[in-house]
């Protein structure tokens, strides 16, 4: 029988409820480069930074934070995962070549990544404008000096005011400073509706990181996700041609949270002195990255060019 997925009162929460809640003690390691707060496997004294590259010597430090209560299992394996960076590698034009020796035999970690997320009932109350086109004749004096006429488009604004409710559901907010928030975000959707109960013995065998987002910043930011969904919603409850939106009163009622953990493949490697990230949705196989170029490969694709233009204006030339 699959477990229900239990929501955490929000208000309670931040008004100091979460002294009650389980949390977990663990060893986790700083990487003193990008940030990040992770655990290691059992024994390892010297390893590498998973988001970052960054070697480091390790030095464990026990931490206590919110115990997690929901994750989705890893469904991608390595070897699927390493397949999907090699192909991303090979569509990539002018990436170095020591991209494409990573993608088949360099390090790809499966991580746990923090998230919160948050559920809400919205009441907004707006004023704004209501925008509807119409059409004019006007008359204007050509370059020949005719008058001519033509159609003008203009916009009648109305004063308007009204109340739209909205729902949310599981409102995503990663909870980690050391990833990319865009590529995060892309990995996206997550099948959330299978999500399982916490247990220690998922984690065995892959790397899991501390949140570093507070559940407060964290609403914040779920708060300036739904702002944007509700002024959509005001856009249409609007109508007409246009619209304006002058002032936005929002409430928030039945607000939940959960704290949960998504898996994620991971490969982080330095090309310069810059790092780069490639990430695997380890549920759908979604694919984030970001790449290097290669200016060796890029130069001599210019001077290729250079040299076939140089040919056919010659080609022309003695004719």
């Amino acid at each position: 029988m699959e477990a229900r997925v239990e929501e955490l009162d929000l208000e309670a929460a931040l008004a100091g409820g979460l002294a009650s809640e389980p949390t977990v003690e663990r060893l986790t390691i700083s990487c003193s480069s990008c940030g990040a707060q992770s655990t290691l496997a059992a024994g390892v004294a010297a390893d590498r930074c998973p988001f970052c590259g960054t070697a480091f010597v390790a030095t464990a430090v026990s931490t206590r934070s919110l115990k997690p209560e929901w994750l989705l299992p890893f469904r991608i394996v390595l070897e699927e995962a390493r397949a999907r960076f090699r192909a991303w590698v090979h569509s990539l034009w002018f990436a170095p070549n020591r991209l494409a020796r990573d993608a088949s035999t360099g390090r790809i970690d499966g991580m746990y990544v923090p998230y919160w997320t948050f559920d809400a009932a919205t009441t907004s109350r707006y004023t704004g404008e209501r925008g509807e086109d119409y059409t004019v004749s006007e008359s204007y004096t050509d370059g020949s000096g005719r008058t001519q006429t033509r159609q003008k488009t203009e916009t009648r604004w109305t004063p308007v005011r009204g109340t739209v409710t909205q729902g949310f559901d599981d409102v995503l907010v990663v909870a980690s400073r050391s990833l990319p928030e865009q590529h995060a975000d892309a990995l996206r959707p997550w099948d959330l509706q299978a999500l399982v109960p916490y247990r220690d013995e998922f984690l065995s065998g892959f790397g899991a990181e501390t949140y570093q987002v507070r559940l407060p910043d964290a609403y914040q930011k779920a708060k300036t996700v739904m702002a944007a969904v509700i002024r959509n919603v005001i856009c249409r409850d609007i109508g007409g041609d246009h619209q304006r939106i002058d002032t936005v009163e929002t409430s928030y009622a039945n607000t939940t949270f959960k704290h949960i953990l998504l898996p994620i493949w991971i490969s982080s490697y330095r090309f310069g002195d810059k790092t780069y990230r490639f990430l695997v949705n380890a549920r759908t196989g979604e694919v984030q990255g970001e790449r290097p170029y290669s200016w060796i490969k890029i130069a001599l694709a210019v001077l290729a060019t250079l040299v076939v233009v140089a040919a056919v204006v010659w080609v022309i030339n003695s004719k």
